[in-house]
């Protein structure tokens, strides 16, 4: 009778207890799947991406991402693309990337004017769309830039003949989308100013041996505008930037002085001198300001063999760290080819004049400046080599007057940056190193004031190769004929013993 009285609250607790297990089971669930979506919630807009390509063909450069820190507000792009358009998929990727670095600053809508033709004309005539080319259309601050197919690749289509379809021979959307950016945000693009009248190399003809420069400078939304200093009384209020490339004849007294009329009112200008022209007016400007270009080439004996010497007249550089100009570009190295010749900056009469002056690149150990260049005497070179030791040889150079040490203070001043090399940044040396346009850049977004800008450009795609020789293909055959098989065979030996055992 005790056991049966007992019966109904066993059953109570019995139930009771699979009441508060069932409840626990389901406040558990409830936390795993909140805790699941509060990851999910976190991974969607907290995330990091990376891309572990080859030639980072999926990264934006340091100077995009810079760009798009500086946007205030949003920027719309519209995509008007068909399916078979060949750049298709790498746009999307690109754009992929946009919004990501954007930081919620870009919105993109995607749209196939073959299905959605409504939508498609409707956004056509907003934005007096009038071709039938496969373009993007960016919209910012009620402001709006087209940017065609054509400008964003270089299609190859030499295996039409064969029934081949074409193929993109190089991917150039990022140089054209943020091009466009920059020419929406800043609504003017800024002008340099290229010298002519000395022989300089020839700007927009065909055969221009600048024409990756141009094209380079060109895509940072800025305007070349050539410049006859002697058919002006003062550089033209629109100039920004006066550009001097590699005059082969001296300037002018009148030329000299609306030289330097532009910099005392806070002009900004780039001097490349070729070190084997006469231009004593143009080094003497150099002189007042601190920036001596001495009367010298740079050479460095390289040993080709056991007791073999080779002279060589190009020269290996780094650039410094130190100066906005070459930040970017710190311990990276390139080669200014031609004859390039020493710069002394005197600290002194910089100070003089109110003029803070810089390196900005230097030659690597070894060089010496030789002042007899044209002698053919190689025990005497060898000899001054000797006596030269490891002195700093410098081949670049900034000066500033009435700015500010603090990048971080924006004051108005005159800005200049002297090279003793003017062919390092021909077409023929750039295909060879990139560094050129990238020291460039920085020279000419520095003194336009755009310190934001300055950055390296993408990098030029390389195709992979390698070669092996006899030896190496001797070893390679013993590797996957003899070592490869073996692994796996004592593996499973190994493993049979074990279980023989």
């Amino acid at each position: 009778m005790a056991d049966e009285s007992k019966e109904p609250g066993t059953r109570r607790r019995i139930k009771i207890g699979r009441i508060r297990i069932g409840l626990n089971v389901v406040v558990q669930i409830v936390l795993i799947l909140f805790l699941a979506a509060m990851l999910n919630s976190l991974a969607f807009k907290h995330y990091k991406r990376w891309d572990f390509s080859r030639d980072q063909k999926y990264a934006l450069s340091d100077k995009t991402k810079r760009f798009l820190d500086t946007l205030k507000g949003k920027m719309r792009i519209t995509v008007f693309f068909s399916p078979s358009t060949p750049i298709s998929a790498d746009l999307q990727n690109l754009l992929t990337e946009y919004q990501y670095a954007g930081k919620g600053k870009i919105d993109v809508e995607q749209i196939d004017p073959e299905r959605n033709l409504s939508r498609a004309k409707e956004l056509f005539d907003k934005y007096k769309v009038v071709t039938d080319e496969s373009l993007l259309v960016l919209d910012y601050d009620g402001r709006n830039k087209t940017v065609k197919a054509s400008e964003m690749a270089d299609i190859d289509q030499s295996g039409m003949a064969l029934g081949e379809g074409p193929r993109v021979a190089a991917f150039k959307g990022e140089q054209a989308i943020t091009s466009a950016m920059i020419d929406l945000m800043e609504g003017k693009k800024k002008t340099l100013g290229y010298v002519t009248g000395h022989k300089e190399p020839a700007l927009s003809a065909p055969t221009s041996p600048i024409t990756l420069l141009k094209t380079f400078i060109e895509n940072e939304n800025i305007k070349f505008q050539e410049l006859n200093l002697l058919d002006q009384a003062a550089t033209p209020a629109d100039v920004n930037a006066v550009m001097i490339v590699g005059p082969q004849y001296d300037f002018s007294e009148r030329e000299m002085q609306v030289l330097r009329d532009f910099w005392d009112k806070q002009g900004r200008i780039l001097v490349l001198v070729d070190p084997a022209a006469n231009t004593p007016r143009l080094r003497a400007f150099l002189d007042e300001l601190g920036v001596k270009v001495n009367d010298d080439r740079l050479m460095v004996f390289v040993r080709t063999g056991i007791q073999e010497l080779a002279l060589t007249r190009d020269v290996q550089a780094h650039f410094l760290g130190d100066s906005p100009v070459t930040k970017r570009l710190a311990d990276v190295r390139a080669i200014f080819v031609g004859g390039t010749a020493s710069l002394t900056l005197d600290p002194n009469r910089g100070r003089a004049v109110s003029i803070r002056l810089e390196p900005l690149i230097q030659a690597e150990k070894g060089y010496f400046a030789e002042t007899d260049y044209n002698s053919d005497n190689q025990v005497k070179l060898q000899a001054d080599a000797k006596k030269a030791g490891d002195v700093p040889l410098t081949i670049a150079a900034s000066a500033e007057k009435g700015g500010s040490a603090d990048a971080r203070v924006q004051v108005n001043s005159s800005r200049l940056v002297a090279a003793s090399n003017a062919t390092f940044i021909q077409d023929n040396a750039v295909m060879q190193d990139q560094a050129a346009l990238d020291f460039v850049s920085g020279a000419v977004n520095w003194l336009l004031s755009r310190e934001q800008m300055i950055g390296i450009a993408p990098k030029i795609s390389k195709p992979l190769t390698f070669s092996l020789d006899p030896e190496a293909l001797r070893r390679l055959r013993w590797i996957l004929l003899v070592l490869t098989p073996l692994i796996p065979a004592a593996i499973g030996t190994v493993v049979w013993w074990q279980r023989r055992v």
